[in-house]
């Protein structure tokens, strides 16, 4: 399967820094108040909502844009759909009302699910669906002028197969696609509600994980006019643990791509499957060369070699210390979480043993665990004890199933495969995680090995020489997984057994700009070191041909700046041009949107520029989208007060 792999000859490890290049303000922007105001407030409080929906909400896009017209739609506080067309010679907005969705009815008795935001995609540039938030599903046929066409309504009826407490669940809605003419794919997402959900822990003050739906439903063409609503037809379905960040169409391979922090499977694919070791297991089983009644060696010349790790786990987490040369560097290391498997890898660490380092470092790809992790909730730590030889790499994995216990890390290597490394105890006591860096130590010193310590390798760009924090560079961008689905619900030849071929999760920094698919194929940048690496689809020759990742232009130190932007609600990029990174802005506070230009990779310096969009008047930005007007991107920011408008900032 395809790998994000970057062009060494497009990185740029002199680079040293953005330099700031203004722009004339009231040249490049331009406000225009808004009479029918959107809203960011929807929590009803009668169920609580899991860290997954909260963060959903925070990055979602209330403004949805036609990648085929200069269009772009948003619903208001009061459930009206309400069109911006810029003109093509000034570009200035026509604000319009195209249609008042009913609301629904709420009373006090009913037991009330929370709430999505009303969301709206565009199937091309007359034809638009609009999600209430409440589980209906509304098309609209749009004119050039004057109020939208009610063609007909839908709902999500879910059926008993997918198990299900609910037969019909508020959904948000992702993207619509007519691939053929004859019918409308449109994609949804939905909280899962399981039947018989097992109660909580009674230790546990963790809420159970949540798990979302994501539909593939089909409205066959002509849509006939009808005043009563009617079920979708359910094509395809998958789920995961998150709500996807982007998705895309791919006409070339007749496939959907889906970002998002876990992969997003078939009911069909079961998950590991949990195990609760009997008494026996628990008890101490001797490995090779291990004897548990004998006395041990003294002889001095026979150091035993050390563990390559040392592991510990309670009833919700497994810990996990890997020795490595404490001169480690930290954007050497390489961790990803996934849901089955476990991958860490060192750059720069020798695959046999040397003089200086005579012990391997692990070096796992996608090794499968013995059972399920929470990847989003997975974290690790180095701890590099400068005055001695080795630090410690700490792997914190959240189990999927709390209360089980694991009678080891890794699970066990099918038959006939090579590479299979003897099974590590664990150790009982987390104190002994300490010992195994005294361990390595002394098997260091007993092979005439000397300090290990040396100048740290790794070229980093020199606007991070000396302020990095480790801490906060890791934490920027979304840890997520490439998940592809066939056009009409079946697993691409060259996807895996399971119908997920990209397990491998990797640190994403933007994604494409709203509007801008099918004038630039759909990309991403991707985080590697302190870069940002742009990872555009290459188009396909048919639907068989396997999906490739060509790493295209570098943004040079793009993670370690976009580090410091805390208030940060959509970074998309346009390209290889620039990458902008929108905060949401208070009253008070912020609303600024940061623009990072690309650059060659023999260039030392990079232009930046800062404006001003949300905020103040404004209020908080709620989504943002690009069309295209006289040869140039245009660029909508939708506020709570104003609709901003950006051009020649490309």
């Amino acid at each position: 399967m395809p790998t994000f792999s970057p062009n060494r000859s497009l990185l740029n490890p002199k680079f040293d820094g953005y330099k700031f290049a203004p722009l004339e303000y009231d040249e490049v922007t331009a406000h225009y108040p808004l009479e029918h105001r959107p809203t960011q407030t929807n929590v009803s409080g009668r169920a609580p909502l899991s860290f997954q929906e909260v963060q959903s909400r925070v990055l979602h896009n209330h403004l949805a844009v036609c990648a085929q017209s200069r269009r772009a739609v948003y619903v208001d506080a009061e459930l009206r759909v309400v069109a911006a067309d810029v003109d093509e010679a000034s570009l200035k907005p026509t604000l319009r009302v195209l249609y008042e969705l009913p609301r629904p009815i709420q009373t006090d008795a009913a037991e009330t699910l929370q709430r999505e935001y009303p969301s709206a995609a565009f199937v091309d540039a007359t034809s638009l669906l609009v999600a209430d938030g409440y589980g209906t599903l509304y098309a609209l046929r749009l004119g050039d002028a004057g109020p939208a066409e009610l063609l007909a309504s839908y709902e999500l009826s879910i059926p008993a197969a997918y198990e299900s407490a609910r037969t019909s669940v508020p959904f948000r809605l992702h993207q619509a696609v007519s691939p053929d003419g004859q019918s409308i794919l449109a994609v949804l997402s939905s909280k899962h509600y399981p039947k018989n959900a097992p109660e909580p822990a009674e230790k546990s003050h963790k809420a159970p994980p949540a798990k979302f739906d994501v539909w593939g439903v089909q409205i066959a063409l002509p849509i006939a006019p009808s005043s009563d609503t009617q079920p979708l037809q359910i094509v395809w379905h998958r789920r995961g643990d998150d709500v996807p960040v982007y998705t895309a169409y791919d006409a070339s391979r007749k496939a959907f791509v889906f970002v998002g922090s876990s992969p997003y499977l078939p009911l069909t694919v079961a998950p590991t499957p949990s195990y609760e070791p009997s008494p026996d297991e628990i008890a101490p089983i001797p490995r090779k060369g291990e004897n548990l009644d004998g006395a041990p060696s003294t002889t001095t010349t026979d150091i035993p070699k050390p563990p390559p790790y040392s592991w510990t786990q309670t009833s919700d987490t497994v810990t996990i210390a890997i020795p490595l040369p404490s001169d480690t560097p930290t954007e050497h290391i390489k961790v990803a979480f996934a849901p089955r498997t476990l991958t860490v890898l060192v750059e720069g660490a020798s695959a046999a043993p040397t003089a200086a380092v005579p012990v391997v470092v692990p070096r796992y790809t996608l090794k499968p665990l013995w059972d399920g992790i929470q990847p989003g909730t997975s974290v690790w730590t180095f701890d590099r004890a400068a005055e001695r030889a080795y630090g410690v790499l700490a792997l914190h994995l959240d189990k999927a199933h709390e209360g089980t216990r694991w009678p080891q890390v890794f699970a066990q290597a099918p038959a006939g495969e090579g590479g299979e490394e003897d099974e590590v105890p664990e150790t009982l006591d987390p104190t002994e995680l300490y010992a195994i860096r005294e361990a390595l130590e002394k098997y260091t010193a007993a092979l005439g090995g000397g300090d290990a310590s040396g100048p740290g390798g790794g070229a980093v760009p020199s606007l991070a020489e000396g302020e990095r924090d480790d801490e906060v560079d890791l934490s920027v961008g979304k840890s997520a997984c490439v998940t592809w689905v066939g056009a009409e619900g079946a697993t691409p030849a060259w996807l895996g057994k399971d119908g997920h071929g990209d397990d491998e999760p990797l640190q994403v920094l933007s994604t494409p700009f709203p509007g801008s698919a099918g004038t630039f194929p759909p990309s991403l940048v991707a985080k590697n070191g302190v870069d940002g690496v742009v990872y555009a689809l290459r188009e396909g020759s048919g639907a068989d041909d396997p999906p490739a990742w060509t790493h295209t232009a570098t943004y040079s130190a793009l993670a370690f700046v976009l580090a410091s932007k805390r208030d940060t609600r959509f970074v998309h990029h346009v390209a290889n041009k620039a990458v902008f990174a929108f905060e949401s802005g208070t009253q008070d506070l912020g609303g600024n949107v940061y623009i990072y230009r690309g650059a060659g990779p023999k260039e030392n310096w990079a232009k930046q520029t800062v404006l001003k969009v949300g905020g103040g008047s404004a209020g908080a930005l709620l989504g943002v989208g690009m069309v295209h007007a006289q040869g140039k991107a245009v660029l909508l920011c939708l506020c709570e007060g104003e609709l901003v408008i950006l051009h020649d900032v490309v």
